[in-house]
């Protein structure tokens, strides 16, 4: 049964009268911290507060189904279960969406992804003649933890996820994804169909440089004031957060540092009992999760961020960091080493040692830090997210014709 939506959300009017009714599916959406939420998150308050009549179809936080209106977007939570191999998420529970689709009668979906919510929001739509735009955010590495996959068997479930990627994203009108790193990898994988790159975009009002003593910044967060690396997203297996408290006591031979983690995830707990065992647990914060609002403040109190990530197709966190002129250390993996030029360093993955080189290259020379994180925030200004709504807002124009 589709669910009643909110006051004053179903007065539909002639679609030549009102804005664009754009649906948007997802399988994750706030409070779930992960790139893709906070991308689809932004991505619909973006939208609204740029005059389009937005509708978001996602599981429920709490479990029970759910209609309201959040941040001026019209949000329609579905009947939810955890998942199992995950037990801080929720999934929705697999349901046709036909009769939601027709109340809400959409000009465009705005799919984020191939999983339970999306496939269905396409089946719906397809259903109803609504074109389809879908945005991918897919590696199979980001699922390997969770479905706790042997090694042996990863590379089959690799070709098993891709190939059913494949069958649902090839129902859909126009396909984008965040960089051409990420739209060559569609098509490394027998994706045909043209791939679009369009970045996921960063608030450059909200995070810039900060001016004040980065002391303020760390008080508020509880951290010892002293030289500090920050780290920002899931504490999960394909984030190699181990490589950086590895090189932790590297660092500390030449500097007075620290790691703050910000996020949550499955590895915090193995994280911490490797920090004491080699000897820097002191020297390791976690702050879990911390408010969208605080995040600049975040920034703020670092030095230098780091992504040891193998499995990034383009990095909020990363982009957001240069935004706040910050120069960064990442690895040499999938869509990182778009982000870096002049504004910081590359690193092998895995490769322990170099990345305390340069970390502690970094942390060494004040004079590098400034010309780097400067080199952060130019770069940084050609991902402005008002450039990524304006191009989507095109695209969905392009295929409602």
């Amino acid at each position: 049964m589709a669910m009643p939506l909110p006051t004053g959300a179903n007065e539909l009017q002639p679609a030549t009268d009102r804005p664009r009714r754009i649906l948007i599916s997802t399988d994750t959406y706030p409070p779930d911290v992960n790139g893709t939420a906070v991308f689809t998150y932004r991505l619909a308050t973006g939208l609204a507060e740029r005059g389009n009549e937005v509708h978001v179809i996602c599981q429920s936080d709490e479990g029970p189904a759910k209609a309201e209106v959040v941040d001026g977007v019209i949000m329609h939570r579905l009947r939810s279960a955890p998942l199992f191999v995950h037990p801080t998420m929720r999934v929705a529970v697999p349901t046709r969406l036909d009769r939601l689709v027709e109340a809400i009668d959409p000009d465009v979906l705005h799919c984020q992804g191939h999983f339970v919510v999306g496939r269905s929001a396409i089946g719906a739509c397809r259903r109803r003649g609504v074109p389809i735009v879908a945005t991918n955010h897919f590696m199979p590495d980001n699922l390997f933890q969770f479905g706790h996959i042997p090694e042996r068997l990863r590379t089959k479930a690799a070709q098993l996820a891709w190939r059913d990627f494949r069958r649902i994203f090839n129902r859909t009108q126009r396909v984008t994804t965040p960089t051409p790193l990420a739209a060559k990898l569609l098509a490394d994988q027998g994706f045909t169909r043209e791939v679009e790159p369009v970045s996921c975009g960063i608030d450059l009002t909200r995070f810039h440089p900060h001016t004040e003593p980065k002391q303020w910044a760390r008080k508020m967060f509880d951290l010892p004031d002293r030289q500090t690396i920050l780290f920002v997203g899931r504490l999960d297996e394909e984030k190699r957060l181990d490589d950086l408290v590895r090189a932790l006591p590297y660092i500390l031979n030449d500097t007075d540092a620290q790691i703050a983690f910000v996020g949550r995830g499955n590895q915090r707990e193995t994280l911490e009992k490797l920090a004491k065992r080699i000897g820097v647990a002191e020297r390791v914060f976690f702050l879990g999760f911390v408010p969208d609002e605080q995040m600049p403040q975040a920034f703020a109190a670092a030095d230098v961020f780091a992504m040891p990530s193998i499995a990034e197709l383009q990095s909020i966190a990363t982009l957001e960091a240069m935004a706040s002129g910050l120069p960064v250390v990442v690895a040499d993996a999938m869509a990182l080493p778009h982000l870096v030029d002049d504004n910081g360093f590359l690193f092998p993955p895995g490769d322990v040692m170099a990345l305390a080189k340069n970390l502690t290259a970094l942390l060494s020379d004040e004079g590098l830090r400034m010309v780097m994180g400067k080199a952060s925030r130019e770069l940084a200004l050609t991902h402005d997210h008002q450039n990524s709504l304006a191009r989507f807002e095109a695209i969905y124009d392009e295929v409602m014709r």
